[in-house]
């Protein structure tokens, strides 16, 4: 977590055939060069760049070699990393899906991709589910809801989220015609795939009430989406704080104000539990843990729930932790990130660099988190 890691790509052949006419760019882009065409996105991904400028200390791209995104981080003189190879001079297709696979492994909070259509279902391919991307829109058409409205906006989204600023997830449609019954004169598009994408949020957003967030109707929506997607047989470890106690509240469970409590088919099944008590209840056992924010401060281990020991949490797993938090609470910490402090600086920097955290009805969002070694 020593920097704010973020995934770059570039499709250097996007865009080419539209200023020669040739509706697009999948598939011919020897023709287009031919043509005298100008290779634009790296172009386009400068603009989106040149936002982040002003955070160049805080961030660390990860990128492929040469024109997909390692030259141009160059010559900006941004903190970055190489990963895998160019098969050939002329990139291709596999090679985005390439670079989409070697960055989820490498754990980037956002994978930032240039192109049009084509190539967001290239990343759809392989992207996994959740994984957060952002489109720079680099390519002749541009149908899918899955790129910033303009590459300024992509990178403003971008330096909003990097800034701890609140930024919500949604679910964009990937859409793309076929540019070849375009060119007999046919318009035909097809739904491909659906990615999570950043869109910007507001601090206080409508939930039900005019102009206002309430910690109590954001528990509601925040209780209905969790009623819907309980899982059998899992259990559900609920840390303390008043916005888990009125969350299990809604629920109709009755659970401890401070207490860490355990949850397994609607029903409460351990209250108040010390560390060897919960780690004995999650050990080889399926689970998930729930825990909020520390209004002001931002902990969300290691102050006032150690009960949640290094040793819980890796039974359960960070992929099966949730921070559950109003947008209100999110404001306190006015842009700072939310804190781990396990007392394993091991598994604190294992964290990721950006948290999802619920805040309403399936309503995510990107918040920043450090260590606090």
């Amino acid at each position: 977590m020593d920097g704010f890691r973020l995934g770059l790509i570039i499709n250097p052949l996007a865009g080419l055939g539209g200023g020669v006419a040739l509706k697009g760019s999948d598939g011919v882009a020897d023709q287009a060069l031919a043509l005298g065409a100008m290779p634009r996105a790296a172009e386009r991904t400068r603009v989106a760049l040149q936002t982040l400028l002003p955070l160049r200390e805080r961030l660390e791209f990860l990128s492929f070699p040469g024109p997909m995104g390692g030259d141009l981080l160059e010559e900006m003189g941004f903190r970055h990393q190489l990963i895998g190879e160019l098969a050939s001079d002329i990139t291709s297709a596999e090679d985005t899906r390439r670079a989409v696979t070697l960055l989820q492994d490498a754990g980037v909070a956002l994978i930032l991709f240039a192109g049009g259509d084509g190539t967001a279902r290239d990343v759809a391919a392989v992207a996994r589910e959740g994984q957060p991307v952002l489109g720079i829109p680099a390519g002749v058409k541009i149908h899918s809801g899955v790129y910033g409205v303009s590459p300024r906006a992509a990178g403003e989204l971008v330096r909003r989220l990097a800034e701890g600023g609140l930024v919500r997830l949604t679910q964009g449609e990937v859409r793309d015609l076929d540019e070849a019954a375009l060119r007999e004169g046919r318009v035909a598009a097809r739904w491909y795939a659906e990615l999570s994408v950043p869109q910007e949020g507001h601090f206080l957003q409508h939930v039900k009430q005019a102009g206002m967030e309430t910690e109590e109707l954001v528990l509601v929506d925040i209780a209905d989406w969790l009623r819907d997607s309980w899982e059998d047989d899992v259990r559900y470890v609920f840390g303390p704080g008043s916005t888990m106690h009125g969350l299990a509240r809604e629920l109709g469970l009755e659970t401890t104000l401070l207490g860490v409590d355990v949850i397994e088919n609607g029903e409460v099944i351990a209250r108040d539990v010390t560390e060897q008590q919960l780690f004995e209840l999650v050990d080889d056992y399926p689970a998930h843990l729930l825990v909020t924010v520390i209004g002001g401060q931002g902990h969300i281990l290691g102050r006032g729930n150690q009960q949640i020991s290094p040793r819980v949490v890796r039974a359960i797993g960070l992929e099966r932790l949730r921070v559950v938090a109003t947008k209100r609470k999110l404001g306190t910490l006015e842009g700072r990130p939310l804190l781990v402090d396990s007392g394993d600086e091991t598994l604190d920097e294992s964290f990721p660099a950006v948290i999802r955290v619920w805040a309403g009805y399936k309503e995510e969002l990107l918040y920043p988190l450090a260590s606090s070694h």
